[in-house]
């Protein structure tokens, strides 16, 4: 059967360094207070005119060269993210015409922190249905552009960045012994959208909004959501938690990590954390894990890896894929 395999990872950061104590110097918060709430040292936070579509061209290109092709082999780019440059066209489409890609389709999805997870379950189903063999999908983000930075509860939480990754058509037997994407699982529940939203839109405000988020009520069903997802996920497959060497979530908070962690009795040495560097990097947040753990040689081909995240809307799911 077709399976749809990673066969190249890229990742972009502004340069732009704020710290926890560069924070405490416009709110009243701290250090100390950040780190224990959240595990979260420092951002990456991009600068006036710094657009995402800026971020999403460098992983784009460096997950290309990783993989060893160039633009022309693509049949597709697809790119999650929830802060377009512009309204319209698709970030997408600016990827395309950047990387001088002249063929194929390009748009983007919205699934706010899910997106990276929803991105791939859709490129997965493109190449199994024989409409694309390679396809470069990209997690984006400027996510400090939706922030209210008087408010300590959200604008200590997010940074930028951009993660990317190049999937190919593969042959493979139908077992879990394939290399590839095994299974991926996407849920929604609309009825809680008043827990993590953005207060503008074109069609109410004509502006972008800021993000509000009721912390608490996200911390429970985010690790309830998130367990779940990877249950069903790994039910999917027949597999067992425990069998899965590696798992890499959406980098929200440590606290979530953790929780779910132990409501799963998995190893902690087994999660990808990278949120206290990056922060919550919304749809960018798990490839920029993903390819920190490549990258630094713990991920190594042939390892069982479960990609998880959960975003406003709600939006949850996960993504079982042999490295």
């Amino acid at each position: 059967m077709i399976r749809t395999r990673v066969i190249g990872i890229g990742a972009s950061l502004p340069e732009n360094i704020v710290t926890n104590d560069d924070l405490a110097k416009r709110v009243d918060t701290s250090d100390t207070w950040i780190r224990e709430r959240t595990g979260i040292t420092q951002r990456h936070i991009a600068r006036d005119g710094e657009k995402t579509s800026d971020l999403a061209l460098a992983a784009s290109r460096a997950a290309l060269i990783d993989a060893g092709i160039d633009a022309g082999e693509l049949d597709m780019i697809i790119v999650a993210t929830t802060t377009p440059d512009e309204s319209f066209p698709a970030v997408a489409t600016m990827i395309q015409a950047r990387l001088g890609m002249a063929r194929g389709a390009a748009f983007d999805v919205q699934a706010v922190c899910s997106g990276f997870i929803y991105g791939l379950s859709v490129a997965d189903s493109m190449i199994r249905t024989g409409q694309a063999r390679t396809i470069l999908l990209v997690g984006a983000e400027t996510m400090s552009r939706l922030l209210d930075w008087d408010d300590r509860g959200t604008c200590v939480l997010f940074g930028d960045g951009a993660g990317a990754v190049v999937l190919q058509a593969h042959v493979g037997r139908g077992d879990n012994a394939d290399q590839g994407i095994l299974n991926t699982k996407l849920f929604s529940d609309g009825r809680l959208h008043d827990l993590l939203y953005a207060d503008g839109g074109v069609s109410s405000t004509g502006t972008a909004g800021k993000l509000r988020m009721q912390g608490k009520e996200v911390f429970r069903h985010a690790v309830t959501n998130i367990a779940a997802a990877i249950t069903a996920s790994a039910d999917a497959a027949g597999l067992p938690v425990a069998e899965i060497d590696w798992f890499v979530p959406h980098q929200a908070n440590q606290r979530i990590l953790d929780g779910t962690a132990r409501k799963l009795g998995i190893d902690p040495a087994k999660v990808i954390s990278t949120v206290a560097l990056h922060g919550n990097t919304s749809a960018a947040s798990v490839p920029l894990a993903l390819a920190t753990a490549v990258q630094d040689g713990r991920i190594k081909r042939g390892d069982l890896v479960l990609l998880e995240a959960m975003g406003g809307g709600f939006t949850w799911g996960a993504a079982l894929l042999r490295w």
